[in-house]
């Protein structure tokens, strides 16, 4: 593991804050602090590495699979997406900018306009407490 300080590592230890959605034994989930849409969660393993060339692949399930699950949660009826975009940023090149890794689940709805073109994505924050609550209500707070 790297000296550098990660702010995800202080995260997962609880030193960090975020808005926690899910959490188990692999993974932990919380709400990006510039979300794209409202709900715009990160999943990472709770094992730090700094992008997938030196991602335990055994971890590849876990992480893919507390996607599934808040995507299904950010799908239902009550949450109002309309579909997901998933996205691994790997490299300085792909945008990364916090290096352990991490997948993007981006909630999308019929209309939204938005673009991953460069430069035309806009973050909006919201209320960022209250968005983790209800996604991890749906999910069944596993937090």
């Amino acid at each position: 593991m790297s000296t550098v300080p990660c702010v995800f590592c202080d995260i997962v230890a609880g030193r960090g804050p975020a808005h926690l959605v899910y959490s188990d034994e692999h993974v932990v989930a919380f709400l990006d602090r510039a979300p794209v849409t409202r709900g715009h969660t990160l999943v990472i393993p709770r094992k730090h590495s700094s992008g997938l060339s030196d991602l335990d692949p055994a971890l590849g399930t876990p992480l893919f699979a507390a996607a599934q699950r808040i995507a299904d949660a950010m799908k239902t009826l009550e949450f109002g997406a309309h579909g997901v975009n998933l996205a691994v940023n790997d490299g300085r090149a792909a945008m990364q900018t916090v290096f352990h890794t991490h997948l993007h689940v981006v909630p999308r709805r019929v209309g939204d306009k938005l673009s991953f073109a460069t430069g035309l994505v806009t973050r909006r924050a919201g209320d960022l407490a209250t968005t983790a609550a209800h996604l991890r209500s749906l999910i069944g707070d596993r937090t």
